[in-house]
């Protein structure tokens, strides 16, 4: 597995490997790896990648005032080491001098799919993650890049992004990882205290149940109000519960059985912040 911190050294490698006739598959990451991020490995190879890159950089970019980048958290040693055993072929490991020289001045604003949800929540987030998220691509020049579906408006987003500017790059949706009770998996998780990891996968339930009672034909604003309190009950603090339809992130008031829909949540529980989604059958 080769290591590349700056980009003359990433761009050889790659070369490198398409010289040989290899299709490149790319996992972007920010580090803190779980066994979603290496299933991600898998699904670049299983649609077609002949060998597979990934990236390990925490973004500046999207971060905002209301995040801790600082405490976001960060293992390279162990990463390399999961990367290694996974069977990834290049790692590109750029410091923030790298990926944002100095006097760099252009950024990627995607509408669309970004508004509303994190978007309002973390204003600029989806700017910083579309904007990192394009030049892997092209600095790679990646023919598939594979995203999980745990962070589905930015996957809308990337997805759009690529669309938009013409990138050719196949995005590989790849079905959120899942703990045995549940949970999402998330870097983020091993901040949840022992009690409140008890209690995390309750949004999961709550969330079958009101996908569930949608999909029997009730009342969504009333589905999930009821679903809202559920989770207040149980300690988390809701930032939402929304059904939206899967690619544009459009609100719904009432179920459309002619575009596919997606059950949305955001949610603190101590201090994380837990995402899920699922699909919402019409």
């Amino acid at each position: 597995m080769k290591i590349c911190r700056y980009l003359p050294s990433l761009r050889a490698a790659c070369a490198a490997l398409r010289a040989s006739g290899r299709r490149l598959g790319l996992v972007p990451t920010m580090g803190a790896l779980h066994d979603g991020h290496l299933s991600l490995l898998t699904a670049a190879r299983t649609t077609g990648a002949d060998a597979v890159v990934a990236s390990i950089f925490v973004n500046p970019l999207q971060f905002n005032a209301n995040d801790d980048l600082a405490r976001y958290p960060r293992d390279e040693d162990g990463d390399l080491a999961k990367l290694s055993a996974a069977g990834c072929d290049l790692v590109w490991l750029p410091p923030v001098e790298a990926m944002y020289p100095p006097g760099n001045a252009s950024v990627i604003d995607v509408a669309g799919p970004s508004k509303g949800f994190e978007g309002d929540a973390r204003p600029g987030h989806f700017r910083g993650v579309a904007t990192v998220c394009a030049k892997l691509f092209l600095q790679t020049s990646a023919d598939i890049a594979a995203f999980g579906e745990k962070d589905w408006q930015q996957l809308q987003v990337v997805s759009r992004m690529a669309r938009d500017l013409d990138i050719p790059i196949h995005i590989e949706a790849v079905p959120t990882m899942r703990e045995a009770d549940g949970l999402a998996m998330s870097s983020r998780n091993r901040f949840l205290r022992a009690e409140e990891r008890a209690t995390a996968p309750i949004l999961y339930q709550v969330m079958q149940e009101v996908a569930r009672d949608i999909s029997a034909g009730g009342a969504v604003p009333a589905i999930l109000a009821a679903g809202q309190a559920r989770l207040v009950a149980a300690g988390f603090a809701p930032d939402y519960l929304a059904l939206v339809v899967a690619e544009s992130m459009e609100p719904i008031a009432t179920p459309d059985l002619a575009a596919p829909m997606r059950l949305l949540a955001a949610a603190k529980l101590g201090s994380v912040r837990l995402l899920d989604n699922m699909p919402v059958p019409a």
